[in-house]
């Protein structure tokens, strides 16, 4: 009985961690905080927050990094902090993950530096499958970057999802052994062959 309670104890301190593991508990994208988002980068120490929309293929949705359909796609900057508006902001979308900035043969969209008071910066740009990096240049400031993935699949993010699934099938495994060592079980297994 006392091996029993032990099992079932071990098992309540594996379940918090499955469920943090599994990917149905993630918090989506416009649940965390400005801090934690994956589509916000610094430049300068200001921030700035990328978005990108294929409304021929979802209307409402938002994307960031993983553009899921080749196509016509609406690029857009927040410029989050005020001071950032005053400065002339520019866009430039390179074609290739670690290309050369200065290679224009290369550049598939360009927005010219020029101040947005209204703290939007938007495009568009026609992107095929592959990888893309966007650079987001303010004046006298350090410039930021996105890698973007068109119609790609992220395999880390994938492996990622698959931790918390893998993880259940792990402890239901350790429960069906332990349960398959009990004697009570045994001995119910048993009288069900009998009759």
């Amino acid at each position: 009985m006392m091996k029993h309670i032990k099992l079932f104890g071990s098992l309540l301190l594996l379940f918090p961690f499955t469920t943090i593991l599994s990917p149905g508990f993630a918090a989506a994208h416009g649940n965390v905080s400005m801090e934690e988002d994956m589509c916000v980068r610094r430049i300068g120490g200001n921030m700035v927050h990328f978005s990108a929309y294929q409304p021929q293929i979802e209307p409402k949705a938002q994307y960031c990094t993983d553009i899921p359909d080749v196509g016509d796609t609406f690029l857009v900057v927040d410029l989050v902090d005020p001071s950032l508006r005053n400065l002339p902001v520019g866009v430039k979308i390179i074609q290739g993950a670690n290309e050369n900035e200065q290679d224009e043969a290369k550049t598939v969209a360009y927005w010219k530096p020029v101040s947005h008071p209204d703290g939007v910066v938007r495009g568009e740009a026609r992107l095929d499958k592959g990888l893309y990096k966007l650079i987001i240049t303010a004046e006298g400031l350090s410039p930021s970057s996105y890698l973007l993935r068109v119609q790609q699949i992220d395999y880390s993010k994938l492996g990622r999802s698959a931790l918390g699934p893998l993880a259940l099938l792990l402890v239901l495994g350790i429960v069906g052994y332990e349960l398959s060592k009990s004697s009570r079980v045994r001995g119910w297994f048993a009288s069900r062959r009998r009759s």
